[in-house]
């Protein structure tokens, strides 16, 4: 798991990129408003909208950007009809992926995702030829603190982690998907850092990472994935 953690390391340090070209405000503001559009414009009743405001805010997006968003989600403001588009497939070593995507135009994202898939050795897969071998996860990332102990550990599963795992000078925890918002609370009022906090597509069963041509054109087609204006997030069952 500390491979998948990794290439969620490798896509926050790309995101920085990414504001540079623009792409990266417009997939944030949109996050912001299906969020809206799903569950209200109140952050404080709206869990999926308060995450989406604070990765935004880490990536130094504007307030008056999202505040545009929120009213586009309201319907204060006029906005493209987005709508949540899911594709499934497999890239080179035989990786499982899941492409998750907010789009105006289903047509044109998934001939996109058909075309990066074939160009980088991966095929198109139907819908549910992967999907069970993911689950939706909370996962909170932590700054580990110089006086980390065993102690500790035991206090954040007492708090509700379900599992912790070491990445460099943080920790990334993992619990229920339903159960995120109130964890993250507790943990910042107990005083731990957190640095973010979002709920993911982990793998069940993770597999190495694949070596040599096949893993340079599967890190090829998940940078491509990335980059597509259309897509949220890739996940795949792959560690490094």
């Amino acid at each position: 798991m500390s491979g998948h953690s990794k290439w969620a390391q490798i896509k926050r340090q790309k995101g920085a990129a990414d504001i540079k070209k623009g792409a990266a405000f417009t997939k944030l503001a949109n996050a912001v408003t299906v969020a809206v559009r799903e569950g209200g414009g109140d952050a404080t009743m709206n869990f999926k909208l308060r995450l989406a405001i604070e990765k935004a805010r880490s990536a130094n997006m504007p307030k008056e950007n999202i505040e545009r968003a929120i009213k586009r989600g309201t319907g204060e403001l006029a906005g493209a009809a987005l709508e949540s588009a899911v594709y499934e497939g497999f890239g080179p070593g035989g990786a499982a992926l899941i492409i998750e995507a907010l789009t105006d135009n289903r047509n044109r994202t998934a001939q996109a995702v058909k075309t990066l898939l074939t160009k980088y050795g991966g095929t198109f897969g139907a819908p549910g030829s992967v999907g069970w071998m993911f689950e939706r996860r909370g996962v909170i990332r932590l700054t580990e603190p110089e006086n980390y102990s065993e102690d500790k550990e035991l206090v954040l599963i007492e708090l509700g982690a379900e599992d912790i795992i070491h990445d460099g000078d943080e920790l990334v925890l993992f619990c229920a998907s339903e159960t995120i918002a109130a964890l993250k609370d507790k943990l910042i009022h107990e005083g731990w850092v957190v640095i973010s906090s979002e709920v993911a597509l982990w793998p069940k069963s993770p597999v190495v990472f694949p070596t040599g041509s096949e893993g340079d054109k599967l890190s090829s087609l998940l940078e491509a994935l990335e980059d597509n204006e259309d897509v949220q997030n890739v996940a795949t069952t792959t560690v490094l």
